[in-house]
């Protein structure tokens, strides 16, 4: 994993300049399959870094604090804390195995000394509770120290219990589990303003789920038609508003995004606003389609804005402006040459995450590099 930042990088004007920051993990070409990188994610505050691979591992760095000597420089990100998220399992109604990779991880926001988050596979959910130890008690009256039972009866006094310091341990302990909600893979997961609940997304429906209630979910969007012969879209992404509870939003393979309030009824059939760019008909090939499809989607931290990835842009839509993005940043335009050689070796079909920065004046994206 390999680390980018703007601190101590100053650039002309109001232009951001990135430079190499660090890197975690083997440097060497021979890299395992299951210790490869599927998903990342920041803390709100953004001192917590948690990447999870295609081994259902979970790795979470924490920022150090920023060096004195170089006052405008980020602090480096060290390991904080590994545990075995979710492990291979077996379907055996479908005899369709399970991988373990973990396709997401969501931050809650941090309400107490713990920190909560969600990782998910192709199937199941789980929230983790990471919390840190620094003291542990000593002097019980019914064991030993070692924790042997002791024999009550040779007890003479009793003694209080007391706390002393011990080297800092991280704990990673599993809260909650949903399963068994998915027919498709899980594609998104994203906690609403609320705190209290979230919402879960595969190729044909989103389910809304409490993060107390492990054992039934409230489906939300059902896309599925009747014969799946007549099937000609799936979602590929879905996203709660950053302040609005009640407002939600989903991308397709088409292109579009669906804007969605669930005050309008139980089942969000109905959009409330779609988005979608007309298209030039003069610049359709046979790849149109397949380029496209949208593979992210992100709310601005204002809630104002949303920010749609699809293989060859980056669109910035305006909520309040359904027929065209208001910015439209072209990536990988060199490949719009190569489409061919990219369907033929599947490299089209590769998927692409998006994000804001804090400030919301900056867009980052995924992509290739030219070697």
């Amino acid at each position: 994993m390999a680390g980018a930042g703007g601190g101590g990088c100053p650039a002309g004007g109001n232009d951001l300049q990135w430079c190499f920051s660090q890197v975690k993990g083997a440097v060497d070409e021979d890299v395992a399959e299951a210790d490869v990188i599927s998903t990342v994610e920041f803390s709100h505050s953004g001192d917590l870094l948690a990447t999870g691979d295609k081994g259902g591992r979970v790795v979470i760095f924490q920022r150090e604090q920023e060096n004195k000597s170089r006052p405008h420089s980020r602090g480096e990100y060290n390991v904080y804390s590994t545990f075995q998220s979710h492990e291979p399992e077996f379907d055996y109604l479908k005899s369709l195995e399970i991988e373990e990779k973990i396709n997401k991880i969501r931050w809650l926001p941090q309400q107490s000394a713990a920190h909560f988050l969600l990782s998910t596979n192709d199937k199941t959910i789980k929230l983790w509770k990471i919390s840190e130890r620094d003291k542990r008690a000593e002097g019980y009256n019914l064991k030993d120290e070692d924790g042997r039972l002791r024999d009550p009866f040779r007890i003479t006094a009793l003694r209080v219990p007391i706390l002393k310091p011990m080297d800092l341990m991280v704990e990673a302990s599993p809260r909650r589990i949903f399963a068994n909600a998915h027919t498709y893979h899980i594609n998104s997961i994203s906690v609403n303003s609320d705190h209290e609940t979230y919402l879960s997304a595969d190729d044909l429906r989103i389910n809304l789920w409490h993060l107390e209630i492990t054992d039934r979910s409230f489906n939300i969007v059902d896309i599925k038609p009747a014969n799946m012969e007549e099937l000609t879209e799936v979602i590929t992404a879905a996203e709660f508003h950053p302040h609005q509870c009640n407002v939600l939003v989903y991308s397709s393979s088409k292109g579009t995004i669906r804007l969605c309030d669930m005050r309008s009824s139980a089942l969000c059939d109905r959009h409330s606003k779609f988005f979608e760019e007309p298209e030039d008909p003069s610049s359709r090939s046979f790849f149109s389609e397949i380029i496209s499809s949208v593979s992210d989607v992100k709310f601005s931290h204002s809630g104002r804005y949303m920010m749609t990835r699809d293989y060859l842009s980056v669109k910035v839509w305006d909520l309040n402006m359904e027929s065209r993005p208001v910015e439209t940043h072209q990536v990988h335009e060199y490949l719009r040459s190569k489409l061919c050689s990219l369907y033929e070796n599947d490299c089209i079909f590769d998927k692409f995450e998006c994000c804001w920065n804090g400030s919301d004046r900056t867009v980052e994206r995924v992509q290739y590099f030219k070697l």
